[in-house]
């Protein structure tokens, strides 16, 4: 898949297929696990429902985001950074697919997991639905901001993005919780911790805020200082006075 991506992305000059695909392949193991499992019918049901619609909704949207907008700042600055070298890109999707194994050990545990706990099951699904709905709420009024051309290069702070810099990564994180509740009960259940644990690592120190905010302050300089200043990075918040 992460093959096929990057001969997509070698045609079209859009490294950002990539988002998509990692999505798409994690939902998909979530399934394929869910499958194949040995556990409890019930949370093996569970694991396939909501891990495949988180996956499917997170990459029909990066999909239509790169579908209809140019290449994503991030990708043409490391397009300049690697001088267009293919073989460097060739690697990078490469390493998405070794990242879509990792993201799936959470999906282990639960599939593994002999209990069916009503009471968890119920947690879980809860943490779920806070978690895909507070990002899907995110991701629509960036849409909505980004879609207006009076906007352009201005910060939104509409909705969720006055109390986080990055409400979308936040709720992203926090979704993950929802497979340590599924997989309690499981003879390998630390396993599932993997999946907050490393996504708030890359999100807070490697390929999320980092990235991102680097390329926000390329594009829209003071303005992206101020929210700094004002508005806390990741958990939602409430916005500081700026003093200066």
């Amino acid at each position: 898949m992460m093959s096929l991506g990057w001969r997509w992305q070698r045609t079209h000059a859009n490294a950002g297929i990539v988002d998509a695909l990692w999505a798409a392949g994690g939902g998909g193991s979530a399934v394929l696990l869910a499958i194949t499992g040995s556990g409890a019918p019930w949370t093996r049901l569970l694991l396939a429902v909501l891990g495949g619609l988180w996956g499917g909704r997170l990459a029909v949207h990066l999909w239509r985001r790169v579908r209809g907008e140019p290449e994503d700042g991030r990708y043409r600055n490391l397009r300049a950074h690697w001088h267009g070298s293919q073989w460097r890109f060739f690697a990078f999707f490469q390493f998405q697919a070794v990242l879509v194994v990792l993201f799936a050990l959470p999906f282990v545990a639960v599939s593994r997991n002999p209990e069916a706990s009503g009471l968890w099951l119920l947690v879980a699904a809860a943490i779920w639905l806070l978690g895909v709905i507070g990002e899907s709420i995110a991701d629509a009024q960036l849409a909505r901001f980004r879609s207006d051309p009076a906007n352009r290069g201005r910060t939104c702070r509409a909705g969720l993005w006055r109390w986080s810099r990055h409400p979308n990564y936040f709720f992203e994180w926090l979704h993950w919780f929802a497979y340590v509740g599924l997989a309690i009960g499981s003879p390998i259940a630390w396993l599932a911790w993997s999946g907050p644990l490393l996504m708030y690592v890359f999100l807070r120190w490697i390929s999320g805020v980092p990235y991102t905010e680097a390329q926000a302050l390329r594009s829209r300089g003071e303005d992206y200082r101020e929210y700094q200043r004002t508005t806390p990075m990741l958990i939602p918040w409430f916005p500081r006075r700026n003093d200066r």
